[in-house]
């Protein structure tokens, strides 16, 4: 019976493929929390993200490889925008093909961007319709936010079929803000310590030298919940937290609209950390709620960065959707966005997502865990979470049992960290969850972490104290790997770019070991909600460990 139903299954995804579905695999169903607003009338304006397929792949992998690797001659030779359009631009004929199959259904409203792989056009949700045989546009709301998108698979015809990896504006939706506020606070008449600024420059010995000074260097904070941080705030955050050591108060650059209302608990984080971490390098917020209600935020800083030649050298994402909601052609390609911005000399930080290895239920009795992308690409970096030993004092740090982590179901283990994992795997056979679990050849994440434990932040104009979760460690680490950017450049040395191969091969060097601690998992008879557990060197909770900033940045200028 089971080779029946597996054999169903593989003939219906095999005629989905066939019939033009570029994303049979994708989740379209809404999540509860939007509410059904009725059909879109057909007269009314939609804007779709057409990705067209990109040429030398390949090449552009190797790239990333040469660039990225220490031992490699080709070291810290980036590429410009220009270089990369050059090598994966789409070809004349994808092009041609692709434009025509638009102006035959009446579309001409299109922008391109400089790589020319991606076409943004408006159109009426009935051409869209007829253009995407399957698509059925329908509005949703959730909170006061609206959007549109289409209830049912779409196809495209068999002309461009070959030319498209996907669009984008028909399925995923913004993610619901985090709650990053503590639940379990201090009992009665106990005083936790509660991370500040002055407390991570002690833990990670940054001295009040410690702070940006060259003119080249920038980092970049980005955001796709539609909330803001203010000013204010930022400014009242370094009057109250940053007056041992030089900074800035204020944001250089703002891409995208800043709306107005009340500060969002996790923009405020996001930026008053890395500004207080990566102290006096100027900084960018890219805050991009999407200009229309068919567009999808974070495709759309995506599509920014592939856009503009000067960008900051590190950006932290406080981002993720679980793996098994996503279409695999749409993680692939954001996995090529995300190799054009590293041979490009951009780092870019991911946090690890604040559900442990996650849960997925499989049907009666059977759960696996549940990996999280981007967290779980391999040409990103991935922070994890940790906590203070000791609450109360600036001790060692072990697991915080939020902190993502885990193996991609699918894409496979990068050669830069097949070693550590496996030296993991082997160290720990006898407390591993069940392999019917986790994909043990699959990407592992984090690479690093940080705390992420009992944050102070300043949000509409209130301090507010137990603010916790991934979002918090990844500002840290981008902040201090700013810094070390900013030496390197100082020096004639190239930015460090994608960091992972040179971080594997470092072994644990300049940072402190987590080695203790656990984080949730599915809860059920057999893991009883745990997860992955830390260990000595790296493992899929804390990755190698937190930064020793003074060690980290001689091991990284040598």
């Amino acid at each position: 019976m089971n080779g029946i139903l597996l054999l169903f299954i593989t003939l219906l995804f095999s005629s989905l493929v066939s019939s033009g579905y570029l994303e049979y695999d994708q989740d379209v169903l809404l999540p509860q929390d939007w509410t059904h607003a009725g059909r879109v009338d057909p007269s009314e304006e939609v804007e779709l993200t057409f990705a067209l397929k990109q040429q030398n792949l390949e090449l552009l992998e190797e790239t990333l490889r040469l660039v990225s690797d220490p031992g490699s001659a080709q070291y810290g030779k980036h590429l410009s925008l220009q270089e990369v359009a050059s090598l994966v631009r789409p070809s004349e004929l994808t092009q041609k093909v692709v434009r025509r199959w638009l102006q035959t259904h009446g579309v001409s409203n299109c922008r391109t961007v400089r790589t020319q792989d991606f076409l943004q056009c408006g159109m009426t949700a009935e051409v869209a319709e007829v253009l995407l045989p399957g698509s059925r546009f329908h509005r949703y709301v959730r909170d006061s936010r609206s959007i549109v998108r289409s209830s049912a698979p779409y196809s495209v015809h068999e002309e461009v079929h070959q030319h498209l990896d996907f669009v984008g504006g028909l399925h995923r939706v913004p993610p619901r803000e985090k709650d990053v506020r503590l639940k379990k606070r201090p009992s009665k008449g106990e005083v936790h310590l509660g991370v500040t600024p002055a407390i991570l420059r002690a833990r990670y010995n940054l001295t009040a030298a410690d702070v940006g000074s060259g003119q080249n260097n920038s980092q970049a904070v980005a955001q796709f919940l539609e909330q803001y941080y203010h000013p204010a705030d930022l400014a009242e955050f370094m009057a109250m937290f940053g007056r041992t050591f030089p900074h800035r108060s204020e944001v250089d650059r703002v891409v995208g609209t800043q709306g107005g209302g009340k500060a969002g608990l996790e923009a405020s984080l996001d930026i008053e950390y890395i500004m207080s971490t990566g102290a006096n390098v100027s900084t960018w917020v890219f805050t991009n709620p999407g200009r229309h209600e068919s567009q999808e935020p974070f495709l759309q800083w995506m599509i920014l960065l592939s856009n503009m030649s000067d960008l900051p050298w590190v950006h932290t994402i406080s981002y993720g959707d679980d793996e098994d909601s996503l279409s695999t052609a749409y993680m692939m390609r954001l996995n090529t966005e995300f190799m054009k911005a590293g041979v490009r000399g951009i780092s870019l930080l991911f946090a690890s997502g604040d559900s442990g290895a996650g849960c997925r239920h499989q049907g009666k009795d059977k759960n696996t865990f549940r990996p999280s992308f981007p967290a779980s690409s391999p040409y990103v970096t991935t922070v994890g979470g940790t906590t203070f030993k000791n609450p109360f004092k600036v001790t060692y740090e072990v697991t915080h049992y939020i902190s993502g982590g885990g193996f991609s179901n699918v894409f496979k283990m990068p050669d830069y960290q097949a070693s550590a994992v496996e030296g993991y795997l082997k160290s720990v056979t006898a407390t591993l969850p069940p392999q019917s679990y986790f994909n043990t050849s699959g990407r592992a994440y984090p690479d690093m972490a940080a705390l992420s434990d009992n944050y102070w932040v300043v949000s509409n104009r209130v301090p507010i104290p137990w603010v916790s979760g991934t979002s918090a460690s990844t500002p840290v680490v981008g902040g201090m790997l700013s810094l070390i950017n900013g030496q390197r450049l100082s020096k004639g040395l190239p930015a460090l770019g994608f960091l992972n191969p040179r971080l594997y091969k470092l072994k644990g060097q300049g940072l402190f070991d987590v080695t203790e601690g656990c984080h949730q998992g599915c809860l059920d008879e057999q893991v009883q909600g745990k997860g992955f557990c830390a260990a000595p060197s790296w493992d899929p909770v804390t990755g190698w460990g937190t930064p020793n900033y003074p060690a980290l940045l001689a091991a990284l200028l040598s």
